[in-house]
Parts: structure tokens; sequence; C-alpha cells
């Protein structure tokens, strides 16, 4: 395994797209050196709030634990929208992690959220808000999209200064070329941040 610091991209995908946008962070954070990029999932629950899902998913990424955010050096954090929220098995994951919140475990680590959702104002920016909550909760440093990257001005579709979006509409569209490099742009501002803050 590899000594290099990394930034944990933790997300929650049901339809693809937000693994999709995952992916290109994954790139944008490799193209900054010096650190890697870590695709870790969560599994579904049920509607009693267990895990519904085998111990290792089928395909993709693999569930992430508790040590892949303790150990991170950085962390982009993904949902699709669920009425303007994040979706529930990403919430039940945060919520399992007081320890690392008693141990302070994320404080001055940089931290990113991205989102998609189906409709054009289907709440993804309030999602993205939802995300960053419990980051700062953990002490957490949060980190946006800034204006200088032209991107974020001639978007027609998914991207905020908060974080990269997706919106697909009434069809499922793959990621639009600006939303593509918006998620580089964003990746790679993370881990820049995230190897000047490394304290490892």
């Amino acid at each position: 395994m590899s000594n290099l610091p990394y930034v944990l991209i933790l997300y929650y995908s049901r339809g693809g797209t937000t693994a999709a946008l995952a992916r290109e962070l994954a790139h944008g954070v490799e193209r900054a050196g010096q650190i890697e990029a870590r695709l870790r999932t969560v599994p579904p629950v049920s509607p009693d709030c267990e895990p519904s899902a085998p111990a290792i998913p089928a395909e993709g990424a693999i569930y992430a634990t508790a040590d892949d955010l303790r150990h991170c050096s950085g962390l982009l954090l993904g949902s699709p929208t669920r009425f303007g929220n994040m979706a529930a098995p990403l919430k039940h994951f945060l919520d399992t992690t007081s320890d690392l919140w008693l141990e302070g475990s994320l404080i001055n680590k940089p931290a990113g959220v991205f989102s998609a959702s189906n409709s054009l104002h289907g709440g993804q920016e309030s999602t993205l808000l939802s995300m960053m909550l419990p980051l700062l909760h953990h002490g957490m440093l949060i980190s946006g999209i800034p204006y200088s990257e032209a991107e974020l001005n001639q978007t027609h579709s998914g991207g905020t200064p908060y974080g990269v979006t997706h919106w697909s509409g009434q069809k499922a569209n793959g990621l639009s070329d600006t939303e593509i490099a918006l998620c580089h742009a964003q990746g790679q501002r993370l881990a820049r941040l995230a190897l000047q803050l490394d304290t490892r």
C-alpha cells in the first residue's frame, strides 16, 4: 500500500450519476500530484435504517470504514438530492462517526461536497449545504469552487460555488464538459489544500 496521503471521496449513488462525479473528482485530485484519491461508498439502508446490502458491493467502490475517514488528508463528500437533503445512507454513515468527533480526527482537514439531481430546482444547493453541517461539527475546513474557474460562469447544467453538481433533466444524461471541468478543478483544489495542511 502507498504511503502517499489521500483524499477520501465518499459518496452514495443510486443511479450512477453521483458515482460518475466522484470518478471525475478523483481525476482532479490525482492531477495535483503526490496525493491519491480513495473512492469509497456507503451501503443502502432499509426503512428501519439498518444497512441492507452485502458486506462487499458487487461492483464499483468498496464500502467506507471509519479508518478511511480517520486517516484521510482531505474529504470530498457526495450525495444525490433527496428532498433538498443528502440521501439517508450517507447520513446514516455520518451519524456513526461520533468516535471520530470525540477524537478530533478530522479537525483542520479540508473538505468539499458534490451532488446531483433530476430536476433543475431539485435542491442541489441545499443538499450541498446539508452535507457541510456535520463536516463543520467535525472541525473540517470547507472549500468550494472559486469564480476564477471560468466554467462556473458558463455552466447551463450543474456547478455551484458550494461544490460541483449535475442536473440530468428528464433523461439520464452523462456529465457535460463543463461539469467535468468543474470536477477536475474542485478535486485538484481540495488536493492542493490537503497537501498544504497535511501534518502527518
